[in-house]
């Protein structure tokens, strides 16, 4: 400093003691020799992080000399201006003098030490151009982006790249939508392979906005590509995202036609990953893009036909004599490698279709099913004879355990007990065979045929309805073969409304995401009937059918309806199909959201807020949490408040370790129906991960005062515990313990006991050999499995519902087949103890131990008094006695007196 006031022609300050006040430094800005100005204000610039609350008093002074054009150090007065104003904790102001300051601020930031003030104002900058460019995004007439702005953000990717923080150059290209800085970032990267995995990772996770979102999956396609392998899996998954079916089918094809057995290989082992997500009518349209060889082949036959028909039509006319027309070529003979590619396509449309993985896990499930039936007789045997609502429970748990395992010992075996169950008792209980059976596709209806409606045979209407329904549980997402079978049934119910209610929810299941208008039509034609049992389940349907187009035209009139009708079950049905179309929209859904959650109707609040869980699951989008958290605190509807904390798990189910700290605070108010939502968020959140911050907050809630809420926070537990050991969770023997206990007491509430046999069948559904998922293995979401669980929600108005719990079951089986799609025989060598993922001991019988006769007690007196008839008998006795050999007791004490006597 001393050289600098030299320059400047000024006496050079002595070092004497440290400076104890500014006063003296801010009396210089007073005066009118700019000299003096600029060295106060270096000086200040130097002590401004110890006397800044004295300059506080005199920062107009300091902002006057910024905005002085005719003053020389302009910069030098923003960069003290803005310092100050950091200090006040007033940011934008101080952005605006750091930016003011140019490059002084800017050489702070190359410095070796950039202090914490520069890391502030920093990320204040980049979030105010990320603000900028996003405004600029969504509207071009928008004020141009400061290009002071611009200059450090570009200096802040200049520093990166200098020192390989390529990840951080990432995250600030894609926060502030910098394509081409994105881009630059993967090509200079020394390993592009991982950056472009973080980069992947990075887009899902933090981008909001799904329109750049798609923007950066396109680059990243390109960018795979250029690999130097390029990483298949990867640009399908990114394709698959995108929705671009014939870019996928192009890219199967391209390894098939490869020739190489690798490549082949890693063809179906994308086609395998494709299925997981079950997007059906995405797998559809995939499989109608494949080309088929034979097909081509036919194709280019044709075209020659008409090449040399035109040929010979445009002869002269004159000519009386003509050639004869030539014969139509016959298809030549495929060549081995045409019928090689051919069997390959083959086996692409099989896995697409879903059959191989279906056929294998059904398979999986049946060889390997641990059904403990001891727990079940037990749950049965504990209950009391007269209750429906737990003889339902009962047999709805029943057919969890044993969910796609195809055995129905239970039920043969217990046949009488099961006729007790009646009207839409009897309904859910054929449903449950379906849930048994679920994947059987080719052999269906053989499965349900004695309940199915038959011309000329009349049978309870309520088990013709569950045996339709039972029929979309085995067919959900796969229905083809049945779609038919189901629209017949429906147009031939004859009005009946318990058989149109099957019927319907069964089209929903198998038609589900296909978009077929002809279905819809049926639909629609049952759902203006004004029938309330028969309108519920037809516009749940419409929603599964149309699931995620987010068609305008259905949306409004489902919405026209909705505000018609006078019956509650048809809004409700109305809502949820609502919710259900809007699948994955993200913002796309917002005007909807807006306008059902403004709505008069708590029906339609209440659809507004599955609407937000359907449109923004998995994506852990902020304002949707924020939207969900006022509905949750503010609306006057106990229902709409309920379903607005549910629907928190399913926004986090990508991020399940933070569900159990947002919903904390709600887990303890006072409204019950609150308490029961924040059980369902964790246990949706957390299915399947046996995460302790959830346990923790669930358990205590099973010994809640409200009968619900510890319905609820059971259910919730045996989602996060499912698939669980005692060695790797010890929680689950307490757990499985409370759950008992429930059951058994005679004194708890209805709906408790419910809660109770509903979770312990959770707890070891699928024969202990399936878990609750809701994403895929490589954290995509599954469309059915969250849809599933939407529905399920529902089960507290109609109990029937309960049964689309099946959509979420996926089982935890690892599978490996061969080029022929076959399982060779092959062993796998784990490092872990094999309790740590053993199936629970089965439940033991306790057999009661035989009574044990206890010894008679004898009485002092009663044993003198024997003692005294033996004495007697013996002496009366002494006269007849015979000479007897002496025992050797009485040897002894012979030998012991004789010896008493020689002593003596």
């Amino acid at each position: 400093m001393a050289s600098a006031a030299v320059a400047v022609g000024l006496p050079a300050m002595s070092s004497g003691p440290a400076l104890t006040s500014c006063r003296p430094l801010i009396a210089l800005l007073d005066e009118s020799d700019q000299a003096l100005k600029q060295f106060a204000l270096q000086k200040m610039d130097a002590v401004v992080d110890n006397y800044w609350a004295e300059m506080a008093d005199h920062i107009e002074e300091i902002e006057t000399l910024y905005e002085d054009e005719k003053f020389g150090s302009r910069e030098l007065a923003a960069l003290v201006a803005s310092k100050v104003h950091y200090h006040l904790e007033q940011f934008a102001e101080s952005l605006v003098y750091a930016l003011g300051a140019g490059a002084l601020f800017t050489g702070q930031i190359h410095s070796g030490k950039p202090s914490q003030y520069v890391f502030t104002i920093l990320s204040k900058v980049i979030d105010k151009y990320i603000a900028e460019r996003a405004e600029k995004e969504s509207n071009p007439d928008a004020e141009p982006i400061d290009p002071r702005l611009e200059a450090i953000v570009e200096s802040m990717f200049d520093r990166c790249f200098e020192e390989g923080n390529i990840k951080q150059a990432v995250g600030i290209a894609l926060e502030s939508r910098r394509l081409d800085k994105l881009e630059e970032c993967i090509n200079s990267s020394s390993d592009r392979a991982n950056t472009l995995s973080y980069t992947l990772e990075a887009a899902q996770s933090l981008i909001t906005s799904r329109l750049f979102r798609n923007k950066v999956l396109k680059v990243l396609v390109e960018l795979y590509r250029t690999l130097e392998t390029p990483d298949y899996q990867n640009i399908c998954q990114c394709l698959m995202l995108l929705d671009n079916a014939k870019a996928v089918a192009a890219q199967l094809s391209e390894l098939v036609k490869s020739g190489d057995e690798a490549q082949e290989l890693m063809a179906y082992q994308i086609a395998f990953d494709l299925c997981e997500s079950d997007m059906q009518h995405f797998l559809q349209s995939v499989r109608a893009a494949l080309p088929s060889p034979m097909d081509q082949k036919a194709s280019e036959t044709d075209a020659m036909a008409e090449d040399m028909l035109s040929a010979a039509d445009a002869g002269d006319g004159d000519t009386e004599m003509k050639e004869a027309a030539p014969e139509e070529p016959a298809a030549p003979e495929a060549t081995d490698e045409e019928k090689e590619l051919a069997s390959r396509v083959k086996k692409l449309r099989q896995i697409l279709s879903g059959e191989t993985s279906i056929g294998i896990n059904l398979e999986f499930l049946y060889r390997n099913n641990k059904t403990d039936m001891l727990i079940l007789n037990n749950i049965k045997g504990a209950l009391e004879v007269r209750n429906s609502v737990t003889h339902q429970a009962t047999v709805f748990a029943n057919a969890v355990m044993h969910c796609g395992t195809t055995v129905d010992t239970f039920i043969t075996e217990n046949l009488e007990w099961l006729k007790r169950a009646t009207n839409w008792a009897k309904f859910s209980a054929t449903a449950c065979v379906g849930m048994m059976h679920k994947g059987c596709i080719n052999s269906s209806l053989n499965v349900m045929k004695e309940y199915l409606p038959q011309a000329g045979v009349s049978s309870s209407p309520y088990a013709e309805g569950g045996a339709l329904y039972a029929l979309g549980l085995i067919h959900a997402n796969h229905g083809e073969g049945i779609l038919k079978y189901l629209c017949n049934a429906l147009r031939n119910s004859a009005n009946n409304e318990t058989i149109q209610h099957g019927a319907c929810l069964g089209l929903g299941l198998a038609g589900m995401a296909t978009g077929n208008e002809e279905l819809y039509e049926d639909l629609r034609v049952v759902l203006f009937s004004d029938n309330a049992v028969a309108g519920e389940a037809a516009g749940l349907a419409m929603g599964l059918v149309m699931l995620g187009s987010a068609s305008e035209k259905v949306i409004e009139e489902m919405i026209a309806y909705a505000h018609e009708t006078q019956h509650e079950k048809i809004i409700r049905g109305l809502a949820m199909g609502m919710a259900i179309i809007m699948y994955g929209r993200e913002e796309g859904a917002d005007t909807l959201i807006e306008q059902l959650t403004r709505d008069k109707d708590p029906i339609l609040r209440y659809g507004g807020m599955y609407t937000i869980a359907t449109a923004y699951s998995g994506t852990g989008n902020n304002s949707a949490i924020r939207r969900l958290l006022h509905v949750a605190v503010s609306d006057v509807s106990d229902d709409v408040r309920r379903a607005a904390v549910t629907c928190l798990g399913f926004v986090l189910t990508t991020i399940p370790e933070q569900c159990p700290r947002v919903v904390s605070l709600l887990a303890e108010s006072y409204n019950p129906h609150v308490r029961y939502g924040s059980t369902l968020a964790v246990g949706i959140a957390c299915a399947g991960t046996g995460l302790q911050e959830a346990i923790d907050l669930l358990e205590p809630m099973t010994k809640d005062a409200t009968d619900f809420v510890r319905q609820g926070a059971m259910l919730a537990l045996s989602m996060v515990l499912i698939q669980e050991t005692e060695v790797r969770t010890p929680k689950v023997k307490d757990v499985r313990a409370i759950f008992e206990g429930v059951i058994k007491d005679k004194h708890e509430d209805v709906m408790a006991k419910f809660g109770a046999i509903i979770a312990t069948s959770i707890l070891d559904a699928g024969g202990r050999n399936v878990t609750i998922s809701l994403t895929t293995k490589a954290g995509h979401k599954r469309m059915s499995a969250i849809v599933g669980m939407a529905v399920f929600c529902q089960y507290w108005y109609w109990f029937p519902l309960a049964h689309f719990l099946s959509l979420t079951f996926t089982p935890t089986c690892l599978i490996g087949l061969n080029r022929e799609l076959k399982m060779p025989v092959f062993d796998w060598v784990s490092n872990t103890k094999p309790s740590t993922f053993d199936y629970p001991p089965m439940t033991q019988v306790k057999t009661e131990k035989a009574p044990t006769k206890v010894a008679t007690a004898i009485l002092s007196t009663t044993a003198k008094t024997e003692a005294r008839k033996k004495g007697k008998k013996e002496t009366d006795g002494d006269g007849d006695k015979m000479e007897v050999v002496k025992e050797e007791g009485d040897k002894k004490e012979e030998k012991e007196g004789d010896k008493k006597e020689e002593k003596e």
